[in-house]
């Protein structure tokens, strides 16, 4: 929230955070992931 105080978070809980946003489909992506759409880039600059 609003001027939450970001030193009481832990490393963990960040990481949460954070997947579950690039876990989340959207729209602009043609409803993929940001996970999905990574990994198909990756998986093409390595062919």
């Amino acid at each position: 929230p609003k001027g939450g105080d970001f030193s009481k978070l832990t490393v963990e809980a960040v990481s949460r955070v954070v997947t579950k946003i690039n876990l989340r489909p959207r729209k602009r992506l043609g409803w993929k992931t940001p996970y999905e759409v990574y990994a198909g880039v990756s998986v093409a600059l390595m062919c």
